[in-house]
């Protein structure tokens, strides 16, 4: 299979990159190479003859058409987004220039390449999006996000992404183009961009700087090791019922404040510090409209098409520390682009 990925040099997006390598897949990495992209991230499948990279941005319709007429994917796997909440607070129109404007951008042109292609059967158009597009949960743990879960975005982010799961959803019915969505709950792993909570609490800690914790830090999320996540959109993409929407949860709901021990009791075995580094974590003011909770029901994804996490909570944490430890050089050269280390997102 052909795969065009967007978004193919960022976090998610390089994962699934090298998985569908791996899987001996074709694979067309398309991306802008903006703040949070790098190509280090890819490094390892960057000389298989299976690999092409294609900088191009995804609001750049004539560039899009000149690659699907180019490469003729067998199917999309729209990843290229711009994804951090805080950002999207101070600045929400890049949110919606990228995140729905760009999808849009991405559903014309892969229509016009379907339509010319004789509109086969087996051409897949996969959205990937996130479970913030619900909103928030109670604190019950019984009640989780189903796929018919009602959206209630309630950040520029989320509203974004909800806005663009929309509009895929009315390509399909409008215009007949096989879709098929997922939405996930919050990733972590290596190649983590050091901005999201936990590389900076691991790199804070590193070096010896206070770890922030937003308001009392009891607001609680899902996590799903990256290479589960990418096993699972391969899934999907493969062999997910057209027209339908599936979760993708790892079933590891953890406070924050408990996440961040967690991390600070990992890096006291792995790398012991002066004092633990669970002294260094301080309170910070909140998010503004920080969502309470979000918990993934996964049982479609694993009904339907057999795909269950593979790693827990604490085995992933484990691994993921020991990536940083081990791979200094790569965020070192990140921390110089714009926001890295910075407190964004304050509403002001």
């Amino acid at each position: 299979m052909k795969l065009l990925i967007t978004g193919g040099a960022g976090f998610i997006g390089s994962a699934v990159v090298r998985h569908a390598v791996a899987q001996g897949h074709s694979v067309v990495n398309l991306d802008a190479l903006t703040y949070a992209a790098c190509l280090d991230n890819v490094a390892m499948v960057a000389n298989d003859p299976r690999y092409t990279f294609e900088q191009a941005d995804i609001r750049d319709r004539a560039a899009l058409d000149r690659i699907f007429a180019t490469h003729a994917p067998d199917a999309v796997m729209h990843l290229a987004a711009e994804s951090h909440v805080d950002r999207s607070i101070d600045g929400p129109g890049t949110f919606i220039e990228t995140n729905v404007t760009g999808t849009f951008n991405m559903l014309e042109a892969a229509r016009a390449y379907w339509t010319r292609q004789g509109k086969p059967e087996a051409f897949r158009f996969h959205h990937i999006s996130t479970d913030e597009v619900y909103g928030s949960l109670p604190p019950d743990p019984a009640v989780k996000f189903t796929e018919d879960t009602a959206y209630d975005p309630r950040s520029p982010y989320s509203a974004s992404k909800a806005g663009s799961d929309h509009l895929v959803r009315a390509w399909h019915e409008t215009y007949g183009l096989p879709v098929v969505l997922s939405n996930c709950s919050n990733n972590y792993g290596p190649y983590h961009f050091p901005e999201k909570l936990i590389p900076v609490v691991i790199l804070n800690a590193l070096a010896g700087k206070p770890i922030p914790v937003y308001g009392s830090g009891e607001n609680i999320r899902d996590w799903l090791y990256v290479e589960d996540h990418a096993e699972a959109l391969l899934t999907v993409v493969q062999q997910g019922q057209v027209g339908r929407s599936y979760n993708i949860g790892g079933g590891n709901e953890a406070r924050n404040i408990d996440l961040v021990t967690r991390i600070c009791a990992i890096l006291d075995r792995q790398k012991p510090w002066e004092r633990p580094y669970a002294s260094l974590i301080s309170f910070v003011e909140d998010r503004p409209g920080h969502d309470a909770r979000y918990a993934i029901d996964a049982s479609r994804i694993r009904d339907e098409l057999g795909w269950r996490p593979s790693v827990t909570l604490d085995e992933g944490l484990q691994r993921t520390v020991a990536w940083y430890l081990e791979n200094t050089a790569w965020w070192q050269a990140l921390q110089g682009r714009a926001g890295v280390g910075e407190r964004l997102g304050r509403g002001g």
